[in-house]
C-alpha cells in the first residue's frame, strides 16, 4: 500500500469532498480517501498493484474536478 496526495480544483463545498471520496472508496484497489474541502486535495491509501495513479485520476476527473499529484 501507497498513500499519495493530489491536488484536487473545482469543489465548492463539503459535499464534493465527500462525493470524490464516496466514488475512490467503492473502487478495487482503493483503502481508503481522506479528502479534505478547505485544503483543496485528497490523500488516497492504495494498493500499487491493483489500481495505478493514472486510475485514480480519472475517477476524480469524472467526478468532475481538476487534479494534479502532489505527493
Amino acid at each position: 500500500m501507497i498513500k499519495k496526495i493530489f491536488k484536487i480544483s473545482g469543489m465548492h463545498c463539503t459535499s464534493c469532498a465527500m462525493n470524490i471520496d464516496g466514488e475512490l472508496e467503492d473502487t478495487k484497489g482503493v483503502k481508503e480517501s481522506n479528502t479534505n474541502y478547505a485544503k483543496s486535495q485528497t490523500e488516497v491509501e492504495f494498493d500499487e498493484k491493483k489500481i495505478a495513479e493514472e486510475k485514480i485520476i480519472n475517477i476524480i476527473q469524472k467526478t468532475g474536478y481538476k487534479v494534479n499529484i502532489l505527493d
